[in-house]
C-alpha cells in the first residue's frame, strides 16, 4: 500500500497466523548468536518460573512485523526510521500459533523527502488464544502512490 491509502486508524488484520516450532526458535536463536538457556535448554529451563522453554522474544517481534509486509509495506516501504514502546506481556511457547496485526496511527508528509511520508504503526501479536504476546509502536518511511509523471526506480 501506499502511505496515502494508509487509513489513520484502521487495523490489517495479517493471516494465516504462523506456528512457531522447536526448530524455528532453535534455528533463530543460534542465527542471531543468542545462547540464552530459557529458548535452547529443555532440562533446564523445566527449573524456571515457566517450565518450559520460551520462544526468542525477537523471534515473535521479527515475525509479527513480517506478517504485515506483504498486505501493507511490499514496495512502498523506504526504510524503518525505529521502534518503540515494545512490550511482551506474555511467553511465547513452542507449538502456538502467532496471529498479527496493524493499526495505522499516523501519516504525514516528510520534510525532508518529497514523494514519502513518516507512517507511524503499531503492530500486535495475539497467540492461538487471543492473548497479547507482543506490541511494536513503529515508524517508516513510506513511498506516496506515484503521479502519472513519477516512477520508483
Amino acid at each position: 500500500m501506499y502511505a496515502d491509502e494508509l487509513q489513520i486508524g484502521a487495523t490489517y488484520a495479517h493471516r494465516p497466523g504462523r506456528t512457531i516450532s522447536e526448530a524455528d526458535n532453535v534455528l533463530f536463536s543460534t542465527m542471531t548468536m543468542n545462547p540464552q538457556a530459557l529458548h535452547l535448554d529443555a532440562a533446564w529451563s523445566e527449573t524456571t518460573e515457566f517450565g518450559q522453554r520460551l520462544v526468542n522474544s525477537m523471534l515473535t517481534l521479527a515475525t509479527v512485523v513480517g506478517a504485515s509486509v506483504a498486505q501493507i509495506t511490499q514496495g512502498t516501504l523506504v526504510a524503518n526510521l525505529g521502534f518503540g514502546e515494545i512490550s511482551f506481556p506474555r511467553p511465547l511457547h513452542h507449538g502456538d500459533t502467532l496471529y498479527s496485526e496493524t493499526t495505522v496511527l499516523g501519516v504525514r508528509a516528510s520534510g525532508s523527502r518529497p514523494g514519502q511520508a513518516v507512517v507511524s504503526l503499531v503492530h500486535t501479536g495475539r497467540d492461538q488464544h487471543g492473548e497479547v504476546v507482543v506490541r511494536a509502536a513503529r515508524t517508516t518511511l513510506m513511498h506516496y502512490r506515484p503521479t502519472p509523471d513519477q516512477e520508483i526506480p
